[in-house]
């Protein structure tokens, strides 16, 4: 998704369906703190950008779409470098809310940040009009 956080940060979708949206993010200078580790934030963004596609998904066809409405994290593990893989399912999926969960894990599939983000369901209105499901 070009002109967004998501290309900025360097995050790639690998699969996207109704029932789960994996995603990748460097560890690198892009997401640093200062300190030289995984910035919490970046790992929050990398979290809700894979809910929120998933969620949007869930709802495309309706023509309507979802913004984040509230998101938790716990940061459990550092990084300094590597890749970072965030796996999000659908906890709920309403009609108007939908709160997906997020597991962020890194190359050794050991456990990074967990996160739980809700979404509002809303109108569609913009971009998110064609978003269809894919699987790589």
């Amino acid at each position: 998704m070009p002109n967004t956080l998501m290309a900025h940060l360097g995050m790639e979708v690998l699969e996207a369906t109704k029932d789960r949206v994996v995603m990748t993010m460097p560890v690198d200078s892009r997401t640093h703190q200062p300190m030289g580790l995984l910035h919490g934030g970046a790992s929050v963004a990398l979290a809700e950008s894979a809910a929120s596609l998933g969620g949007a998904l869930n709802v495309s066809d309706q023509g309507k779409t979802v913004v984040g409405m509230e998101i938790n994290a716990n940061h459990l593990r550092s990084m300094r470098e590597g890749v970072v893989k965030a796996i999000a399912e659908p906890i709920h999926r309403g009609s108007t809310t939908q709160v997906w969960q997020i597991r962020i894990v890194d190359e050794r599939d050991r456990l990074v940040c967990i996160s739980r983000c809700t979404l509002a369901v809303i109108q569609n209105r913009g971009r998110m009009a064609d978003v269809t499901p894919t699987e790589h």
